[in-house]
């Protein structure tokens, strides 16, 4: 005889999907389940710091990140499974590391170019910025060729890079270096163009000299390129105020605006903060920022009022076909935080992170992102393949 007391059991996939459902009804804040890859582990001299990454035109995944005095790279397989083992490939002598300091990486058609700021002296005595060039996806490299065109004058360590749409007269890409400049004894803006993908580089350009004498000593530049646009931002220092600043060109770099303030209110603050934000721009439209003031991290586009996006600090941000991709950490426990093209509301991705970077690119409009994290005594890299739809799943 049958006992009615018998366990009723589930088939194993009704029960995955069963389980799925309350993952979404009862997490709401949860991650989507996208692949969250290890890319570096390492503690110590050894450990991987400051990640950039890049996506080329044809949606390979290129990531660096500083390791001592060495720059390593890897790059996506071919069938965008997963990622080529970090290799050096070049050193740099005291290379700038640390608080947004780090190489910097641009993927072209054709070339993959790398930035990164050292001296032979070190510790904010001397810094120049230097340049590689690969044209055999990061197997071999040409440089380094010194973007700065006075000796030391980059020795704050703080730079960004862009790569640009081909101009119509030029046969490569071109390719901006934006850094905090020394040379006349006051901390500006300045920045040097690459009509050869990064072989060469032309003058340098002051483009902003802080009428009370400094911008913002540690908090670093960004630069995005948007076919014949670039667009600049940084923090100034202005009436005691830590506020961030953006000035554009339309003419590929030939003459930019006035730099004016992202946003409409004022940080009064007698220290740097060490946090630069992040400029965005795609299909010639106006610029996007985002960037921390105070405890919080705010959104906006040219002309229009902030938008408060929530507490946090080391924001980032991307922009492509499917719109603004946005991230920053929060909370003592360094919660590093994504929002989605289109979402209301940021999503909790990983604990004990920071510097989180995004990059777009591609064919299919394909998006990362990498960050640093701390898992026991070790500090990893971590790369986020990330899904434009989101999927239910469980916070890490």
């Amino acid at each position: 005889m049958t006992s009615i007391l018998r366990p009723f059991l589930l088939p194993p996939l009704l029960i995955r999907l069963l389980l799925s459902a309350l993952a979404t009804t009862f997490l709401p804040n949860a991650a989507a389940a996208d692949e969250i890859q290890l890319i570096a582990t390492g503690e110590g001299s050894s450990a991987p710091l400051q990640p950039q990454c890049a996506v080329d035109p044809a949606g390979k995944v290129h990531v660096i990140f500083g390791r001592g005095n060495e720059v390593w790279h890897c790059r996506s397989l071919d069938d965008g499974t997963g990622y080529t083992q970090p290799k050096p490939v070049f050193s740099v002598p005291n290379l700038s590391l640390g608080m947004r300091r780090g190489p910097r990486i641009v993927a072209l058609k054709n070339r993959l170019v790398i930035t990164a700021i050292g001296g032979p002296q070190g510790k904010g005595r001397d810094g120049d910025v230097l340049a590689w060039a690969s044209q055999d996806q990061g197997r071999s490299w040409a440089g380094p060729t010194r973007v700065n065109d006075v000796e030391a004058s980059a020795r704050e360590g703080l730079h960004a890079m862009a790569g640009g749409q081909p101009n119509p007269a030029e046969p490569l890409e071109a390719v901006w270096t934006v850094w905090l400049d020394l040379r006349n004894r006051r901390t500006e803006i300045c920045a040097a163009r690459s009509a050869d993908g990064g072989l060469t580089w032309g003058p340098n350009r002051i483009l902003y000299t802080n009428p009370e004498k400094n911008v913002c000593e540690c908090c670093h530049p960004s630069v995005v390129v948007d076919g014949q646009r670039v667009h600049i931002m940084f923090r100034n220092s202005l009436d005691g105020n830590r506020d961030m600043y953006v000035m554009s060109s339309v003419d590929g770099g030939t003459t930019f605006s006035a730099a004016e303030p992202a946003g409409r209110g004022h940080w009064k603050l007698n220290a740097c903060p060490m946090d630069g934000g992040m400029l965005a721009a795609f299909g010639g439209k106006s610029p996007t920022a985002i960037w921390r003031r105070e405890g919080n991290v705010y959104q906006s586009s040219a002309g229009e009022p902030e938008q408060l996006l929530g507490p946090g600090d080391q924001p980032w941000i991307t922009v492509g076909a499917n719109g603004a991709c946005l991230a920053w950490t929060a909370g003592k426990t360094r919660n590093l935080m994504l929002q989605r093209p289109g979402a209301t509301a940021p999503e909790l991705i990983a604990r004990e992170a920071g510097f989180p970077v995004m990059a777009s690119g591609g064919l299919v409009s394909r998006t990362v992102l990498v960050w640093e994290q701390r898992q026991s005594d070790r500090q990893t890299v971590q790369l986020l393949n990330v899904q434009l739809k989101r999927v239910a799943g469980v916070i890490p």
